[in-house]
Protein backbone atom coordinates (compact mmCIF):
# COMPACT_ATOMS: atom_id res chain seq x y z
CA UNK A 1 0.00 0.00 0.00
CA UNK A 2 1.53 3.28 -0.85
CA UNK A 3 1.53 4.82 2.36
CA UNK A 4 3.31 7.77 1.14
CA UNK A 5 0.66 8.99 -0.59
CA UNK A 6 -1.70 8.74 3.13
CA UNK A 7 -1.65 12.04 4.40
CA UNK A 8 -2.75 12.15 7.82
CA UNK A 9 -5.65 14.88 8.77
CA UNK A 10 -6.15 17.32 11.59
CA UNK A 11 -7.55 15.39 14.45
CA UNK A 12 -4.83 12.30 12.89
CA UNK A 13 -2.05 14.25 13.99
CA UNK A 14 -3.48 15.68 17.19
CA UNK A 15 -3.69 12.01 18.07
CA UNK A 16 0.00 11.24 17.32
CA UNK A 17 1.04 14.31 19.36
CA UNK A 18 -1.53 12.90 22.12
CA UNK A 19 0.33 9.56 21.97
CA UNK A 20 3.61 10.86 21.94
CA UNK A 21 3.29 13.12 25.48
CA UNK A 22 1.74 9.68 27.11
CA UNK A 23 5.09 7.86 25.08
CA UNK A 24 2.11 5.64 23.57
CA UNK A 25 5.11 3.86 20.18
CA UNK A 26 3.64 0.57 20.21
CA UNK A 27 0.22 -1.02 19.99
CA UNK A 28 0.48 -3.09 23.46
CA UNK A 29 1.21 0.79 24.50
CA UNK A 30 -2.51 1.59 23.88
CA UNK A 31 -3.70 0.96 27.37
CA UNK A 32 -6.82 2.37 28.68
CA UNK A 33 -6.21 1.55 32.18
CA UNK A 34 -2.94 3.17 31.69
CA UNK A 35 -4.09 5.80 30.08
CA UNK A 36 -6.65 7.09 32.58
CA UNK A 37 -4.14 6.58 35.40
CA UNK A 38 -1.84 9.04 33.57
CA UNK A 39 -4.78 11.42 32.90
CA UNK A 40 -5.86 11.61 36.05
CA UNK A 41 -9.57 9.89 34.83
CA UNK A 42 -11.41 7.31 36.80
CA UNK A 43 -12.51 4.51 34.67
CA UNK A 44 -15.14 2.14 35.79
CA UNK A 45 -17.34 -0.64 34.32
CA UNK A 46 -20.84 -0.92 34.97
CA UNK A 47 -24.06 -2.63 32.98
CA UNK A 48 -25.56 0.23 31.60
CA UNK A 49 -24.69 2.37 28.35
CA UNK A 50 -21.27 3.98 27.95
CA UNK A 51 -20.68 7.64 29.26
CA UNK A 52 -18.47 9.74 30.54
CA UNK A 53 -18.96 13.12 33.60
CA UNK A 54 -16.54 16.10 34.26
CA UNK A 55 -17.26 17.81 37.64
CA UNK A 56 -15.03 20.49 38.17
CA UNK A 57 -11.34 18.59 38.23
CA UNK A 58 -13.57 15.05 38.59
CA UNK A 59 -13.08 12.96 35.49
CA UNK A 60 -14.74 9.82 34.72
CA UNK A 61 -15.36 6.98 31.92
CA UNK A 62 -17.99 4.30 32.43
CA UNK A 63 -17.64 1.92 30.15
CA UNK A 64 -20.84 -0.82 29.64
CA UNK A 65 -19.73 -3.99 31.08
CA UNK A 66 -21.76 -6.39 29.18
CA UNK A 67 -19.80 -5.61 25.63
CA UNK A 68 -16.64 -7.72 24.49
CA UNK A 69 -13.25 -6.43 25.64
CA UNK A 70 -12.97 -4.80 21.93
CA UNK A 71 -16.22 -3.33 22.15
CA UNK A 72 -15.27 -2.17 25.50
CA UNK A 73 -11.47 -0.66 24.19
CA UNK A 74 -13.65 1.56 21.01
CA UNK A 75 -16.33 2.81 24.19
CA UNK A 76 -13.55 4.02 26.35
CA UNK A 77 -11.33 5.89 23.12
CA UNK A 78 -15.34 7.48 22.38
CA UNK A 79 -15.93 8.76 25.98
CA UNK A 80 -12.57 9.68 26.47
CA UNK A 81 -12.82 11.78 23.24
CA UNK A 82 -15.42 13.68 24.27
CA UNK A 83 -13.57 14.50 27.91
CA UNK A 84 -10.76 15.70 26.12
CA UNK A 85 -11.84 17.51 23.62
CA UNK A 86 -15.82 18.92 24.10
CA UNK A 87 -17.34 20.58 26.60
CA UNK A 88 -21.31 20.80 27.55
CA UNK A 89 -24.25 18.77 28.12
CA UNK A 90 -24.91 17.16 24.90
CA UNK A 91 -28.66 16.72 26.53
CA UNK A 92 -28.96 20.56 26.16
CA UNK A 93 -27.36 21.48 23.31
CA UNK A 94 -28.44 22.29 19.55
CA UNK A 95 -29.11 18.70 17.90
CA UNK A 96 -26.26 20.05 15.02
CA UNK A 97 -23.75 20.71 17.54
CA UNK A 98 -24.29 17.49 19.78
CA UNK A 99 -24.19 15.79 16.12
CA UNK A 100 -20.50 17.34 15.46
CA UNK A 101 -19.24 16.20 18.85
CA UNK A 102 -20.34 12.50 18.19
CA UNK A 103 -18.90 12.64 14.46
CA UNK A 104 -15.64 13.95 16.15
CA UNK A 105 -15.98 11.13 18.85
CA UNK A 106 -16.51 8.74 15.69
CA UNK A 107 -13.20 9.58 14.08
CA UNK A 108 -10.80 10.17 17.54
CA UNK A 109 -11.69 6.78 17.92
CA UNK A 110 -10.87 5.03 14.96
CA UNK A 111 -7.82 7.23 15.30
CA UNK A 112 -6.87 6.61 18.62
CA UNK A 113 -7.36 2.90 18.44
CA UNK A 114 -5.28 2.77 14.96
CA UNK A 115 -2.99 5.33 15.20
CA UNK A 116 -1.33 7.01 12.16
CA UNK A 117 2.33 6.51 13.65
CA UNK A 118 1.50 2.56 14.13
CA UNK A 119 0.50 2.08 10.24
CA UNK A 120 3.73 1.17 9.56
CA UNK A 121 3.68 -2.05 11.86
CA UNK A 122 0.45 -3.36 9.94
CA UNK A 123 1.69 -6.27 7.05
CA UNK A 124 0.19 -4.59 4.14
CA UNK A 125 0.27 -7.55 2.30
CA UNK A 126 -1.28 -10.06 4.86
CA UNK A 127 -4.35 -12.04 3.35
CA UNK A 128 -5.98 -11.60 6.22
CA UNK A 129 -5.11 -7.72 6.89
CA UNK A 130 -8.25 -6.93 8.87
CA UNK A 131 -8.16 -9.91 11.36
CA UNK A 132 -4.16 -9.25 11.52
CA UNK A 133 -4.99 -5.12 12.63
CA UNK A 134 -8.06 -6.70 14.88
CA UNK A 135 -5.43 -8.85 16.70
CA UNK A 136 -2.46 -6.60 16.87
CA UNK A 137 -4.90 -3.27 18.02
CA UNK A 138 -7.44 -5.09 20.22
CA UNK A 139 -10.32 -4.03 18.63
CA UNK A 140 -13.63 -4.93 16.61
CA UNK A 141 -13.01 -6.26 12.75
CA UNK A 142 -15.90 -3.54 11.76
CA UNK A 143 -13.65 -0.98 13.01
CA UNK A 144 -10.26 -2.37 11.69
CA UNK A 145 -12.43 -2.52 8.25
CA UNK A 146 -13.97 1.23 8.70
CA UNK A 147 -9.89 2.38 9.36
CA UNK A 148 -8.54 0.53 6.40
CA UNK A 149 -10.91 1.56 4.05
CA UNK A 150 -10.22 5.31 5.09
CA UNK A 151 -6.70 4.62 4.74
CA UNK A 152 -6.93 3.27 1.39
CA UNK A 153 -10.08 5.84 -0.12
CA UNK A 154 -7.34 9.11 0.99
CA UNK A 155 -4.19 6.96 -0.78
CA UNK A 156 -6.50 6.52 -3.83
CA UNK A 157 -7.77 10.31 -3.61
CA UNK A 158 -4.14 11.03 -3.01
CA UNK A 159 -2.81 9.15 -5.76
CA UNK A 160 -4.53 10.14 -8.42
CA UNK A 161 -4.18 13.67 -7.58
CA UNK A 162 -0.37 13.43 -7.45
CA UNK A 163 -0.53 11.25 -11.22
CA UNK A 164 -2.95 13.54 -12.54
CA UNK A 165 -0.80 16.70 -11.51
CA UNK A 166 -4.39 18.41 -10.31
CA UNK A 167 -4.74 20.58 -6.97
CA UNK A 168 -6.70 18.19 -5.13
CA UNK A 169 -7.74 18.77 -1.41
CA UNK A 170 -8.66 14.75 0.35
Amino acid sequence: MGLQYYHTTALEDWVTKFYSRLKIFRPEDINPVVISQKLSIFLREKPFSSTHQVVGRFRCIVVDSRLSKEEKREAFFHELCHILRHVGVQSMMPEAFRELQERDAKLFTKYAAIPYHMLELIDWNERYIIEQMAHMFKVTPKLCEERLTQIQNRILVNHSCFSNHFMCFA
